[in-house]
Protein backbone atom coordinates (compact mmCIF):
# COMPACT_ATOMS: atom_id res chain seq x y z
CA UNK A 1 0.00 0.00 0.00
CA UNK A 2 1.34 3.46 -0.53
CA UNK A 3 2.16 6.02 2.42
CA UNK A 4 0.20 8.67 0.39
CA UNK A 5 -2.76 8.42 -2.04
CA UNK A 6 -4.34 11.18 -3.86
CA UNK A 7 -7.43 10.29 -6.14
CA UNK A 8 -9.38 13.12 -8.37
CA UNK A 9 -8.07 15.99 -6.30
CA UNK A 10 -9.68 19.36 -7.48
CA UNK A 11 -8.92 22.77 -5.48
CA UNK A 12 -11.10 25.90 -6.81
CA UNK A 13 -11.29 29.42 -5.74
CA UNK A 14 -13.81 31.77 -6.10
CA UNK A 15 -17.70 32.05 -5.23
CA UNK A 16 -19.54 29.52 -8.02
CA UNK A 17 -17.02 26.11 -6.81
CA UNK A 18 -19.62 23.81 -7.79
CA UNK A 19 -20.41 25.21 -10.62
CA UNK A 20 -16.68 24.97 -12.09
CA UNK A 21 -15.90 21.99 -10.43
CA UNK A 22 -18.95 20.68 -13.11
CA UNK A 23 -17.52 22.21 -16.04
CA UNK A 24 -13.64 21.25 -15.17
CA UNK A 25 -14.96 17.55 -14.30
CA UNK A 26 -16.54 17.97 -18.20
CA UNK A 27 -13.31 19.30 -19.90
CA UNK A 28 -13.46 23.26 -19.74
CA UNK A 29 -9.96 24.92 -19.54
CA UNK A 30 -8.93 27.10 -16.91
CA UNK A 31 -9.49 30.27 -18.74
CA UNK A 32 -12.92 29.11 -19.80
CA UNK A 33 -13.80 28.48 -15.97
CA UNK A 34 -12.38 31.51 -14.98
CA UNK A 35 -14.09 33.92 -17.98
CA UNK A 36 -17.92 31.81 -17.45
CA UNK A 37 -17.63 31.63 -13.64
CA UNK A 38 -14.89 33.86 -11.99
CA UNK A 39 -13.28 30.88 -10.60
CA UNK A 40 -9.94 30.09 -10.68
CA UNK A 41 -9.12 25.97 -10.84
CA UNK A 42 -6.04 25.58 -8.86
CA UNK A 43 -5.64 21.66 -9.10
CA UNK A 44 -7.58 19.78 -11.99
CA UNK A 45 -8.07 16.15 -11.18
CA UNK A 46 -4.72 15.18 -9.50
CA UNK A 47 -3.76 11.46 -8.88
CA UNK A 48 -0.44 10.24 -8.14
CA UNK A 49 0.48 7.72 -5.04
CA UNK A 50 3.77 8.16 -3.25
CA UNK A 51 5.89 4.90 -2.02
CA UNK A 52 7.25 4.60 1.91
CA UNK A 53 11.06 6.18 1.61
CA UNK A 54 10.28 7.83 -1.83
CA UNK A 55 11.30 11.67 -2.57
CA UNK A 56 8.05 12.72 -4.76
CA UNK A 57 8.86 15.93 -6.52
CA UNK A 58 6.15 18.31 -7.66
CA UNK A 59 7.56 20.56 -10.57
CA UNK A 60 6.29 23.30 -12.63
CA UNK A 61 6.17 27.11 -13.26
CA UNK A 62 4.83 29.50 -11.11
CA UNK A 63 1.16 29.21 -10.97
CA UNK A 64 0.73 25.76 -12.07
CA UNK A 65 -0.95 24.69 -9.09
CA UNK A 66 1.98 22.73 -7.14
CA UNK A 67 1.74 25.14 -4.06
CA UNK A 68 -1.84 24.37 -3.78
CA UNK A 69 -1.44 21.05 -4.36
CA UNK A 70 0.90 20.30 -1.33
CA UNK A 71 -1.36 22.69 0.73
CA UNK A 72 -3.98 20.07 0.47
CA UNK A 73 -2.49 17.29 1.15
CA UNK A 74 -2.50 18.21 4.76
CA UNK A 75 -5.74 20.36 4.78
CA UNK A 76 -4.13 23.69 5.12
CA UNK A 77 -6.36 24.57 2.32
CA UNK A 78 -9.67 22.38 2.16
CA UNK A 79 -9.85 20.11 -1.34
CA UNK A 80 -13.32 21.31 -3.48
CA UNK A 81 -12.94 17.49 -3.82
CA UNK A 82 -11.44 14.19 -4.26
CA UNK A 83 -9.75 12.00 -1.39
CA UNK A 84 -6.23 12.41 0.03
CA UNK A 85 -4.72 8.81 2.01
CA UNK A 86 -2.42 8.56 4.06
CA UNK A 87 -1.82 4.57 4.93
CA UNK A 88 -4.99 4.00 3.94
CA UNK A 89 -6.99 6.65 5.40
CA UNK A 90 -8.94 9.59 4.04
CA UNK A 91 -7.80 12.65 5.42
CA UNK A 92 -10.40 14.61 4.00
CA UNK A 93 -13.02 13.23 5.92
CA UNK A 94 -11.06 13.93 9.12
CA UNK A 95 -12.30 15.90 11.97
CA UNK A 96 -10.44 18.78 13.29
CA UNK A 97 -9.37 17.06 16.03
CA UNK A 98 -7.97 14.46 14.34
CA UNK A 99 -6.71 16.15 11.45
CA UNK A 100 -4.31 18.29 14.28
CA UNK A 101 -2.84 15.24 15.11
CA UNK A 102 -2.26 14.17 11.63
CA UNK A 103 -0.49 17.43 11.55
CA UNK A 104 1.90 17.30 14.76
CA UNK A 105 2.51 13.53 15.08
CA UNK A 106 2.39 12.24 10.77
CA UNK A 107 3.00 15.09 8.77
CA UNK A 108 5.93 17.84 8.79
CA UNK A 109 5.75 20.73 6.72
CA UNK A 110 9.00 23.28 5.79
CA UNK A 111 8.33 26.63 3.79
CA UNK A 112 10.30 28.50 1.67
CA UNK A 113 10.15 31.56 4.01
CA UNK A 114 11.94 29.86 7.56
CA UNK A 115 9.48 31.59 9.55
CA UNK A 116 11.72 31.24 12.86
CA UNK A 117 10.82 33.12 16.06
CA UNK A 118 13.33 35.88 16.42
CA UNK A 119 13.21 36.12 20.10
CA UNK A 120 13.60 31.92 20.44
CA UNK A 121 17.07 30.31 20.36
CA UNK A 122 17.81 27.86 17.75
CA UNK A 123 16.87 25.21 20.13
CA UNK A 124 14.19 26.58 21.65
CA UNK A 125 12.40 26.90 17.55
CA UNK A 126 13.24 23.82 17.03
CA UNK A 127 11.51 22.17 19.97
CA UNK A 128 8.53 24.35 19.50
CA UNK A 129 6.31 21.65 18.20
CA UNK A 130 7.05 19.31 21.16
CA UNK A 131 6.37 22.02 23.60
CA UNK A 132 2.92 22.48 22.05
CA UNK A 133 2.67 18.70 22.14
CA UNK A 134 3.34 18.87 26.18
CA UNK A 135 6.63 17.04 26.12
CA UNK A 136 8.43 17.59 29.15
CA UNK A 137 11.40 19.96 29.12
CA UNK A 138 14.50 17.96 29.09
CA UNK A 139 13.32 15.32 26.48
CA UNK A 140 12.77 18.49 24.46
CA UNK A 141 16.22 19.68 24.93
CA UNK A 142 17.44 16.06 24.16
CA UNK A 143 15.70 15.81 20.97
CA UNK A 144 16.12 19.28 19.52
CA UNK A 145 19.73 18.57 20.28
CA UNK A 146 19.81 14.96 18.54
CA UNK A 147 17.93 16.45 15.43
CA UNK A 148 19.94 19.92 15.09
CA UNK A 149 22.72 17.80 14.88
CA UNK A 150 21.86 15.74 12.20
CA UNK A 151 21.03 18.66 10.23
CA UNK A 152 24.36 19.22 10.87
CA UNK A 153 23.93 22.54 13.53
CA UNK A 154 25.19 20.95 16.25
CA UNK A 155 26.91 24.02 18.58
CA UNK A 156 24.33 26.57 17.39
CA UNK A 157 21.72 25.38 19.71
CA UNK A 158 21.64 28.35 22.09
CA UNK A 159 22.37 30.64 19.02
CA UNK A 160 19.37 33.38 17.66
CA UNK A 161 17.84 32.94 14.27
CA UNK A 162 19.82 36.08 13.21
CA UNK A 163 23.28 35.14 14.13
CA UNK A 164 22.61 32.48 11.21
CA UNK A 165 23.09 32.24 7.60
CA UNK A 166 20.37 32.03 5.06
CA UNK A 167 21.01 28.47 4.47
CA UNK A 168 21.67 27.19 8.60
CA UNK A 169 18.33 29.21 8.92
CA UNK A 170 16.61 26.47 6.14
CA UNK A 171 18.11 24.02 8.20
CA UNK A 172 16.22 25.11 11.48
CA UNK A 173 13.31 24.70 9.70
CA UNK A 174 13.98 21.11 8.54
CA UNK A 175 14.73 20.11 12.05
CA UNK A 176 11.92 21.90 13.79
CA UNK A 177 9.74 19.58 11.24
CA UNK A 178 11.83 16.28 11.63
CA UNK A 179 12.32 16.76 15.36
CA UNK A 180 8.26 15.38 15.55
CA UNK A 181 9.85 12.47 13.52
CA UNK A 182 7.06 12.65 10.71
CA UNK A 183 6.21 9.84 8.53
CA UNK A 184 5.88 12.01 5.96
CA UNK A 185 7.53 15.54 5.25
CA UNK A 186 6.35 18.07 2.65
CA UNK A 187 8.69 20.45 1.28
CA UNK A 188 7.10 23.30 -0.27
CA UNK A 189 9.78 25.39 -2.41
CA UNK A 190 12.41 24.72 0.64
CA UNK A 191 15.03 25.96 -1.25
CA UNK A 192 14.50 28.51 -3.62
CA UNK A 193 15.05 31.66 -1.77
CA UNK A 194 18.87 30.88 -0.97
CA UNK A 195 21.42 31.94 -3.17
CA UNK A 196 22.62 29.30 -5.75
CA UNK A 197 25.88 27.91 -3.64
CA UNK A 198 23.90 27.73 -0.83
CA UNK A 199 20.99 25.49 -2.75
CA UNK A 200 22.96 23.19 -4.01
CA UNK A 201 24.78 22.15 -0.32
CA UNK A 202 21.35 22.09 0.98
CA UNK A 203 20.14 19.61 -1.80
CA UNK A 204 23.19 18.09 -0.84
CA UNK A 205 21.97 17.85 2.78
CA UNK A 206 18.80 16.52 1.97
CA UNK A 207 20.16 13.48 0.14
CA UNK A 208 22.70 12.76 2.64
CA UNK A 209 20.02 13.24 5.38
CA UNK A 210 17.20 11.25 3.71
CA UNK A 211 20.09 8.43 3.45
CA UNK A 212 19.73 8.22 7.13
CA UNK A 213 15.82 8.90 7.98
CA UNK A 214 14.33 7.17 4.98
CA UNK A 215 11.12 9.95 5.29
CA UNK A 216 8.55 9.88 2.44
CA UNK A 217 8.85 13.46 0.78
CA UNK A 218 6.76 15.32 -1.27
CA UNK A 219 8.80 18.13 -2.68
CA UNK A 220 7.45 21.40 -4.85
CA UNK A 221 10.18 22.85 -6.77
CA UNK A 222 10.07 25.27 -10.26
CA UNK A 223 13.43 24.21 -10.93
CA UNK A 224 13.75 21.26 -13.07
CA UNK A 225 17.61 20.55 -12.28
CA UNK A 226 16.78 20.33 -8.50
CA UNK A 227 14.03 17.97 -9.49
CA UNK A 228 15.90 15.88 -11.05
CA UNK A 229 18.62 16.00 -8.91
CA UNK A 230 16.29 14.94 -5.58
CA UNK A 231 13.79 12.91 -7.38
CA UNK A 232 13.16 9.48 -7.34
CA UNK A 233 9.99 9.99 -9.35
CA UNK A 234 8.62 13.97 -10.71
CA UNK A 235 5.45 14.66 -11.36
CA UNK A 236 5.22 17.90 -13.86
CA UNK A 237 2.35 20.32 -13.24
CA UNK A 238 0.59 22.83 -15.76
CA UNK A 239 -2.22 24.85 -15.61
CA UNK A 240 -3.45 22.64 -12.53
CA UNK A 241 -3.16 19.40 -13.78
CA UNK A 242 -0.49 17.20 -13.67
CA UNK A 243 0.91 16.16 -17.31
CA UNK A 244 3.25 13.79 -16.18
CA UNK A 245 4.67 11.49 -13.81
CA UNK A 246 8.00 9.73 -13.89
CA UNK A 247 11.67 8.60 -12.85
CA UNK A 248 13.97 11.27 -13.64
CA UNK A 249 15.41 9.23 -16.83
CA UNK A 250 11.70 9.11 -18.04
CA UNK A 251 10.95 12.82 -18.08
CA UNK A 252 14.36 13.72 -20.39
CA UNK A 253 13.96 10.59 -22.53
CA UNK A 254 10.18 10.04 -23.24
CA UNK A 255 8.39 13.74 -22.49
CA UNK A 256 4.88 13.25 -22.58
CA UNK A 257 4.16 16.79 -24.99
CA UNK A 258 5.66 20.27 -25.94
CA UNK A 259 4.86 21.44 -22.24
CA UNK A 260 7.25 19.30 -20.65
CA UNK A 261 9.80 18.57 -23.61
CA UNK A 262 10.39 22.42 -23.34
CA UNK A 263 11.39 22.46 -19.59
CA UNK A 264 14.02 19.87 -20.55
CA UNK A 265 15.13 20.95 -23.64
CA UNK A 266 18.66 22.55 -22.32
CA UNK A 267 19.51 20.11 -19.41
CA UNK A 268 23.16 18.56 -18.71
CA UNK A 269 21.83 15.14 -19.37
CA UNK A 270 25.11 13.27 -18.38
CA UNK A 271 24.62 15.07 -14.74
CA UNK A 272 21.14 13.10 -14.54
CA UNK A 273 21.41 9.99 -16.97
CA UNK A 274 23.16 6.89 -15.77
CA UNK A 275 25.12 4.06 -16.55
CA UNK A 276 22.49 1.73 -17.11
CA UNK A 277 21.08 4.47 -19.76
CA UNK A 278 24.22 3.85 -21.93
CA UNK A 279 24.97 0.78 -21.18
CA UNK A 280 24.59 -2.44 -23.39
CA UNK A 281 24.07 -5.81 -23.04
CA UNK A 282 26.97 -7.86 -23.05
CA UNK A 283 25.96 -10.01 -26.13
CA UNK A 284 29.35 -11.62 -26.68
CA UNK A 285 31.15 -13.16 -22.70
CA UNK A 286 33.05 -16.45 -22.32
CA UNK A 287 32.76 -18.46 -19.31
CA UNK A 288 35.88 -19.13 -17.32
CA UNK A 289 35.35 -23.07 -18.06
CA UNK A 290 35.80 -22.55 -21.68
CA UNK A 291 38.64 -22.51 -23.39
CA UNK A 292 41.09 -20.20 -25.75
CA UNK A 293 39.15 -21.62 -28.87
CA UNK A 294 35.41 -21.21 -27.86
CA UNK A 295 36.49 -17.36 -26.96
CA UNK A 296 38.05 -17.03 -30.26
CA UNK A 297 35.47 -18.29 -32.32
CA UNK A 298 32.89 -15.76 -30.16
CA UNK A 299 35.02 -12.92 -30.68
CA UNK A 300 35.47 -13.77 -34.53
CA UNK A 301 31.41 -14.27 -34.99
CA UNK A 302 30.85 -10.50 -32.94
CA UNK A 303 34.03 -8.99 -34.93
CA UNK A 304 35.33 -8.05 -31.75
CA UNK A 305 38.64 -7.36 -30.38
CA UNK A 306 38.77 -8.43 -26.55
CA UNK A 307 35.53 -10.79 -24.47
CA UNK A 308 35.06 -10.13 -20.73
CA UNK A 309 35.30 -13.61 -18.77
CA UNK A 310 32.42 -14.47 -16.89
CA UNK A 311 32.17 -17.48 -14.18
CA UNK A 312 29.11 -20.09 -14.25
CA UNK A 313 27.32 -17.14 -11.89
CA UNK A 314 28.01 -14.36 -14.50
CA UNK A 315 30.49 -12.74 -12.24
CA UNK A 316 33.02 -10.69 -13.89
CA UNK A 317 36.41 -12.31 -13.75
CA UNK A 318 38.63 -10.42 -16.17
CA UNK A 319 39.24 -9.90 -20.00
CA UNK A 320 40.71 -11.63 -22.32
CA UNK A 321 42.10 -9.76 -25.81
CA UNK A 322 41.47 -11.77 -29.19
CA UNK A 323 45.40 -11.71 -29.93
CA UNK A 324 46.11 -13.50 -26.25
CA UNK A 325 43.39 -15.40 -26.90
CA UNK A 326 44.79 -16.66 -30.59
CA UNK A 327 47.95 -17.22 -28.98
CA UNK A 328 46.89 -20.01 -26.10
CA UNK A 329 45.03 -21.93 -29.46
CA UNK A 330 47.92 -22.10 -31.33
CA UNK A 331 49.76 -23.46 -28.68
CA UNK A 332 47.09 -26.00 -27.95
CA UNK A 333 45.78 -24.85 -23.89
CA UNK A 334 42.79 -25.75 -22.86
CA UNK A 335 42.49 -22.99 -20.17
CA UNK A 336 41.93 -19.15 -20.60
CA UNK A 337 43.41 -18.28 -17.10
CA UNK A 338 47.04 -17.62 -18.42
CA UNK A 339 45.09 -14.64 -20.79
CA UNK A 340 43.10 -13.49 -18.66
CA UNK A 341 43.93 -9.55 -17.41
CA UNK A 342 42.17 -7.60 -14.33
CA UNK A 343 43.75 -4.21 -13.81
CA UNK A 344 43.38 -3.29 -17.64
CA UNK A 345 39.44 -2.24 -17.53
CA UNK A 346 37.25 -0.04 -15.73
CA UNK A 347 34.66 -1.05 -13.84
CA UNK A 348 31.77 0.89 -12.70
CA UNK A 349 27.94 0.60 -11.28
CA UNK A 350 24.61 1.32 -13.45
CA UNK A 351 23.73 4.31 -11.13
CA UNK A 352 26.80 6.06 -12.03
CA UNK A 353 26.71 9.48 -14.00
CA UNK A 354 27.24 9.54 -17.33
CA UNK A 355 29.34 12.63 -16.53
CA UNK A 356 31.52 10.90 -13.82
CA UNK A 357 32.07 8.12 -16.73
CA UNK A 358 33.65 11.03 -19.04
CA UNK A 359 37.41 10.61 -17.38
CA UNK A 360 37.19 6.49 -17.82
CA UNK A 361 36.03 6.53 -21.25
CA UNK A 362 39.13 9.14 -22.32
CA UNK A 363 41.74 6.52 -21.15
CA UNK A 364 39.64 3.52 -21.49
CA UNK A 365 41.42 0.91 -24.04
CA UNK A 366 38.38 -1.46 -23.60
CA UNK A 367 34.95 -1.50 -22.89
CA UNK A 368 33.66 -0.13 -19.44
CA UNK A 369 31.80 -3.39 -17.15
CA UNK A 370 28.93 -2.37 -15.60
CA UNK A 371 28.55 -4.67 -12.59
CA UNK A 372 26.18 -4.92 -9.63
CA UNK A 373 27.35 -5.66 -5.81
CA UNK A 374 28.13 -8.83 -6.41
CA UNK A 375 30.79 -8.29 -9.39
CA UNK A 376 28.11 -9.53 -11.58
CA UNK A 377 28.00 -8.34 -15.30
CA UNK A 378 25.23 -6.17 -16.10
CA UNK A 379 26.42 -4.82 -19.55
CA UNK A 380 29.38 -3.08 -21.28
CA UNK A 381 30.35 0.69 -22.33
CA UNK A 382 32.02 1.72 -25.21
CA UNK A 383 33.80 5.07 -25.38
CA UNK A 384 30.90 6.26 -28.52
CA UNK A 385 28.48 5.63 -25.87
CA UNK A 386 29.69 7.97 -23.09
CA UNK A 387 29.82 10.50 -25.46
CA UNK A 388 26.72 10.39 -26.92
CA UNK A 389 24.80 10.55 -23.80
CA UNK A 390 26.21 14.23 -22.79
CA UNK A 391 24.20 15.11 -25.97
CA UNK A 392 20.73 15.70 -25.71
CA UNK A 393 19.77 13.39 -29.09
CA UNK A 394 22.32 10.72 -27.97
CA UNK A 395 20.74 10.64 -24.49
CA UNK A 396 17.07 10.42 -26.03
CA UNK A 397 17.73 7.43 -28.44
CA UNK A 398 19.58 5.00 -26.22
Amino acid sequence: MSQLEVKNLYKIFGPSQKKALEMSQNGKTKDEILKETGNTVGVNNASFSVEEGETFVVMGLSGSGKSTLIRNLNRLQDPTSGEVHVDGKNIVDMNAEDLRELRRKRMGMVFQNFGLFPHRSIRRNVDYGLEIQGVPEQERIERAYETLKLVGLEGYEESKPSELSGGMQQRVGLARALVLDPDILLMDEAFSALDPLIKRDMQDELLALQEKVNKTIVFITHDLDEALKLGDRIAVMYEGEIVQIGTPEEILTTPANDYVRNFVENVDRSKVLKASNIMSKPLAVVESREGPKAAVRRMRNEEISSIFVVDKSRKLQGIVSADDALELAEKGEKSLKNAIKKDVYHTTSPDTLIVDLLPMASEAKYPIAVVDSDNKLLGVIVRVSVLSGISRKGAVSE
